[in-house]
C-alpha cells in the first residue's frame, strides 16, 4: 500500500527509521526493534541508504523482510550517490519485484573524504532529478526530504523552498523532514510552503534526545538547532544519561501533541534502530 493512501489529518499516522546494522547480531537486534514498535501500528517503516550506496543490497534486503515477515509497510531511501542510472534502476527493479511500493528520493551527502556532493559519472545530481527519473519508470509513491531550518547548503529559505518546490513537481507525493526541536519551525515552514503552492502531505520528523554530543553531531550536519532551554537542561543533566533521555522524552512529547494539537498528518521517528525512548513518548501520547 501506498503511504498517501494512509495519511490523514482525522487520524496521524505514526512512522520509525532504521538505518541498516553492521553484522548479523545488529540485523536481530533491530527486528526486535521493529517487533516492539509494532504493536503501535505503525503506518510505515523506512530504512535509510548507506553512504555512497554501501548499504544498497542491504537495504533492499531489509524492507523486503520486513514487508514481508513483519507485515509492515516499508519505504526504502535511495540517493543519488555513488550510483549509475542503470544501478539505480537495477535498485529499483528490485523492490518493485519485492513488492515494494514507497521510495524516499534523496540527494545523500558527500562521499567519505568528500566535502561537497559529487554527482556520479552517468547519475543524478539532486533529489529532484532522481524523483521525475523514478516518476517517469515507476509507480512507487515518492517521498522526499525537507527541511523546516533550511537546508544547510541553501543561502536562504526562499531558495530551499524553491528547491522543494522542484521535487514535488517532479512527483514527490509527500515530504518527511528533517528532525527540529521547536515546532513553531514546523508550522512556519508549513505555511511557507503552502504559500508557495506546495500542497503535498508534510510528516513531521523527530528524534527523541538520548546522547547530547550525538544529538549535536546530527544538528550540526543537518542544520537544526536546539532551542537554548533545552540545551541548557540537557548540560546540566551532565554524564547522566538517563536523566538526558528523561528530559529528551519530555522534549519530544511536547512537541509530538503540539503537531497533533496543530493537525499534523503523521510524525516520523528516527529512531536510530533503539526502541526505548520513542516506547516511551508514545505510551505517554497514549495516556493522554
Amino acid at each position: 500500500m501506498k503511504i498517501t493512501d494512509k495519511l490523514s489529518a482525522q487520524t496521524p499516522a505514526f512512522s520509525f527509521e532504521f538505518f541498516p546494522p553492521k553484522d548479523e547480531a545488529g540485523v536481530e537486534r533491530l527486528f526486535e526493534t521493529v517487533a516492539r514498535l509494532q504493536a503501535y501500528d505503525p503506518a510505515y517503516v523506512s530504512v535509510t541508504y548507506g553512504a555512497g550506496g554501501s548499504t544498497r543490497r542491504l537495504t533492499v534486503d531489509l524492507v523486503t523482510r520486513i514487508k514481508r515477515e513483519v507485515g509492515l509497510e516499508a519505504m526504502a531511501h535511495l540517493t543519488c550517490v555513488g550510483g549509475t542510472r542503470e544501478e539505480i534502476c537495477g535498485v529499483l527493479d528490485q523492490l518493485q519485484e519485492s513488492g515494494i511500493h514507497n521510495v524516499l528520493a534523496l540527494r545523500g551527502d558527500p562521499q567519505k573524504g568528500e566535502t561537497a556532493f559529487v554527482k556520479s559519472e552517468g547519475g543524478f545530481g539532486y533529489a529532484s532529478e532522481l524523483a521525475a527519473f523514478i516518476r517517469g519508470r515507476y509507480d512507487f509513491c515518492l517521498a522526499g526530504a525537507c527541511y523546516p531550518e533550511s537546508h544547510p547548503e541553501s543561502s536562504s529559505a526562499e531558495l530551499d523552498l524553491h528547491h522543494v518546490g522542484l521535487k514535488v513537481q517532479a512527483g514527490v507525493d509527500v515530504l518527511v523532514t528533517q528532525l527540529f526541536f521547536d515546532s513553531k519551525d514546523y508550522f512556519s515552514f508549513v505555511a511557507r510552503a503552502r504559500a508557495a503552492g506546495i500542497q503535498v502531505p508534510i510528516i513531521a520528523g523527530i528524534m527523541p534526545i538520548t546522547n547530547l554530543s550525538q544529538v549535536k553531531r546530527f544538528t550540526a550536519l543537518c542544520g537544526a538547532k536546539i532551542p537554548q532551554p533545552l540545551l541548557d537542561r540537557l548540560e546540566s543533566a551532565g554524564n547522566d544519561l538517563a536523566l538526558v533521555q528523561q528530559i529528551g522524552v519530555e522534549h519530544a512529547t511536547a512537541q509530538c501533541r503540539e503537531l497533533l494539537d496543530g493537525g499534523v498528518p503523521g510524525i516520523h521517528f528516527y529512531t536510530l534502530n533503539r526502541s526505548p525512548a520513542t516506547v516511551e513518548v508514545l505510551e505517554r501520547l497514549r495516556a493522554g
